[in-house]
Formats: structure tokens, sequence, C-alpha cells
């Protein structure tokens, strides 16, 4: 599974520039309970990356978990009127209030991210070499699990950034 480096090489040559530390595994939020379960084994996951100048989300492959080349979406953050940030059971939904309606991601939570997607995606095998374990030579960091915070943080306060950029 792709470390962090990967993530911010693809954005760089992709055009963008982005923002150490602030990568993080999402997905598009359900709905609706029905969607949730309906979506429970066909998830599609993306790496969403802070930029200098917007959000962009890289998917991964649905069968191979591998991370794509193509940005699947770019958010300018002009375009950001308001971010939400609430709990969802075991995840965070994001809520993007944007120029062109509102998007909603969900992030699962860092806690048991070892042994969600997020955790493999972010590592591989769902706790192997994540630190879970223990420590030793196959400790490999869960990029999802250290940026998770500061990135949730940074997004939230997107809004007043605007001003800023403008």
């Amino acid at each position: 599974m792709p470390a962090e480096k990967f993530v911010t090489k693809y954005v760089k040559e992709a055009g963008f520039t982005p923002i150490p530390d602030r990568a993080i595994i999402v997905t598009y939020a359900p709905a609706n309970k029905s969607e949730r379960i309906a979506r429970l084994f066909s998830n599609e996951f993306f790496a969403l990356q802070m930029c200098q100048d917007s959000l962009v989300l890289l998917p991964f492959g649905r069968m191979s978990f591998m991370l794509k080349k193509d940005v699947a979406l770019e958010i300018p953050y002009k375009t950001i009127h308001k971010v939400e940030i609430k709990e969802d059971m075991l995840n965070w939904r994001i809520e993007l209030d944007t120029d062109k309606g509102r998007i909603a991601l969900s992030a699962q939570q860092k806690e048991l991210s070892e042994w969600r997607h997020s955790g493999t995606l972010s590592v591989g095998m769902s706790g192997l070499g994540s630190g879970i374990l223990g420590s030793g030579p196959l400790k490999i960091a869960n990029w999802h699990r250290a940026n998770l915070d500061a990135t949730l943080a940074a997004l939230k306060a997107l809004p007043g950034r605007k001003e800023e950029i403008a």
C-alpha cells in the first residue's frame, strides 16, 4: 500500500503544491443508513491532500487498493464557504459547502484505523508493521492516523483562510 510520499509525489506531478502531513484517507459519505449498508463492501477510497490553494482527492483502485495518479476531484479553497466536521459512528463526517453545493466526505477515526480500510491503505496489511502489535524492523507509520487531527483542524479553519487567500 502506498506511503504518504506517493500521495505527495502524484499531487506534485499533477501540478499542485501539497502541504506536508495534511493527507488522510476519505470516502464519499453515505446520505443515509441504507446507502451505508449498500456501500459496506463496495466503497471507493481516496487520499485527500491539502495543497497550497485547494483540496485534491486521488483515488485508490477498487481491486488493487493501489493509489492512482489521477486527480478525482479538486476543490479550490476560495470556493469553500463553510466546513463542518462531526462524529458519525466510527468515522468523522466532513461537510464542505462550496460554490457548487455540498460535498460530504467520511474519514475513519484514528483509534481503530489499523483494523479498518484507512489503516490498510496508509500502512499495508491492517495492523502489521503499524506499531499496534509492537515495534521493530517492520514498523511503518500509519500516515492517516498521524495526520488526522491536524488535517481536520486545518479543514475547519478553511473558511477563515478564504479571506487570507483572496
